[in-house]
This record gives structure tokens, C-alpha cells and sequence, in this order.
């Protein structure tokens, strides 16, 4: 699923009048030099704003869609809306991940666990001690997920430094028998 950006005569005049529908819609090009088209359906979805975001009128949006599944423009429309979710998710996954030159599969997939893990504990700590519960929903308060990693370093910083004020190579004193 790729989502229609108002680009081209054909696509500008196809997302700017019209309801709901599925079109053919080819697109053709150059190749190595030869003339490639390809044809796919275009769902466009239209939907009237009401008002929202401070808008007014038909909102057209078009994707681009290869899935059995997807058989309406509203369903696109819906699918797509959980695509952007999971880039969100992809965003802040890279804010916790450790840059790193290694070839290891399994070292940078324990990587992204790991930082997929500490989203998932900014997110319940955020709903669970932060937000405030009131009538109509809790009220998020402003936390952002880099002060929450930023605590997480500090914390084990500073865990670790305890642990090195131990003196681990003295030799034991006379309350240990070997």
C-alpha cells in the first residue's frame, strides 16, 4: 500500500473532484532505456471533514493498494491509518537503539527487542503515573520518550558507578576460611 501524492495532471485532477472509488490507473516511464507502463488500482476515498483540524469540504485521499483483503476505498483508507502507527513506533525505536557496525543478526535484533521493550515501559509508565484520570479519558501530560531514555542512562550510570566503588581485589580479611 503506497499512498497518492497530488503529483501529475491525470492524479491532481482524479484526487480533486469525484466520491468514493476505485480507478485503473496506469503509469508509464523509462526503463534501460525502454518504455515500461504499469497499470494498478487506485482507491480514492472521500470523506467531508465536519470541521476537523479547522477544515471544511471533501478530503480526498488516494492510495495505491495490492491486497486480497482490501476490497473498499474506506478499508484502504483504515489499513493505511495503522501503517502510519507502526512507522511511529519504527521512529521512536530508533531514538533507543544502539548505532552499531555490527554484522550480527541476533546482536541488532537483541537491540531493537531491547528498545521496542523500553518503549513499551515509556508507554505504560506514561498511561499508568504520569497521565491524570478525569471524565472523557486520562489527560496525557507532556513526557517525551527521549527524557524517559535519558533517565533510563542516568540510572544505569549510575548503578554502575556503585557497583566500581566496590573494591573488588583486596584480599580477604580473617572473616573467610578458605
Amino acid at each position: 500500500m503506497i499512498p497518492i501524492v497530488r503529483w501529475g495532471k491525470t492524479i491532481k485532477q482524479e484526487l480533486s473532484t469525484g466520491w468514493s472509488r476505485i480507478i485503473q490507473h496506469d503509469l508509464s516511464g523509462e526503463l534501460n532505456g525502454q518504455a515500461v507502463t504499469v497499470e494498478f488500482p487506485l482507491y480514492i476515498d472521500a470523506t467531508y471533514q465536519r470541521g476537523r483540524y479547522g477544515e471544511h469540504g471533501v478530503a480526498r485521499h488516494g492510495s495505491a493498494v495490492d491486497a486480497p483483503f482490501i476490497e473498499t476505498p474506506r478499508e484502504a483508507r483504515y489499513h493505511y491509518g495503522k501503517r502510519v502507527g507502526i512507522e511511529v513506533i519504527y521512529r521512536l525505536c530508533e531514538q533507543a537503539c544502539v548505532s552499531t557496525t555490527t554484522r550480527d543478526t541476533v546482536g541488532r535484533l537483541l537491540y531493537v527487542v531491547v528498545s521496542l521493550l523500553l518503549q513499551n515501559c515509556w508507554r505504560y509508565l506514561h498511561w499508568e503515573y504520569v497521565a491524570t484520570p478525569r471524565r472523557g479519558g486520562r489527560r496525557l501530560w507532556k513526557w517525551p520518550f527521549a527524557e524517559f531514555i535519558e533517565m533510563v542512562c542516568r540510572a544505569a550510570w549510575t548503578a554502575r558507578r556503585t557497583a566500581r566503588a566496590v573494591p573488588a581485589n583486596r584480599p580477604p580479611d580473617d572473616r573467610f576460611g578458605r
